[in-house]
């Protein structure tokens, strides 16, 4: 019967693999800094910019909203207008500036011809610039 051994058991052996936890923690941290202060480098040079009339900031593009309902009626800023009164208004939104865009909601159910009637006022009044609003078509799983 033995009781013990004489072996010497082995104790820890020193880790040979580098941790590299700290190395990624330290790394994401500069790339969070990196990625937060990019966009104030872009504008790092102080400058005193003269002044002058001519200078001015881009205008707000601007735009008229033009409905036409199931019955053809035809809505400007969201009130009842005839075609002729339709007409005076697309002309004195081109005398304010020819870049005014004609944004056209037409029911689905709109003729035609009654489209086409309020783009040929438009276009007569010189706005050249009609967008069509549509809503996105919804997929159903």
């Amino acid at each position: 019967m033995a009781f013990g051994t004489l072996e010497r058991t082995k104790g820890s052996q020193p880790m040979s693999e580098i941790n590299m936890t700290p190395f990624i923690d330290v790394m994401l941290v500069l790339v969070v800094i990196l990625i937060i202060t990019a966009p104030l480098l872009t504008s790092s040079i102080k400058l005193d910019l003269p002044s002058t009339e001519a200078a001015k900031p881009g205008d707000v593009p601007k735009f008229v909203t033009v409905v036409v309902d199931k019955t053809g009626q035809i809505f400007l800023a969201d009130k009842p207008v005839t075609p002729p009164e339709l007409a005076a208004r697309f002309q004195a939104a081109a005398k304010q500036s020819l870049e005014t865009e004609v944004q056209l909601r037409a029911d689905e159910a709109v003729p035609y011809g009654r489209v086409v009637e309020v783009m040929g006022l438009a276009q007569k009044a010189g706005l050249n610039r009609i967008g069509f609003v549509a809503d996105p078509k919804v997929k159903t799983p």
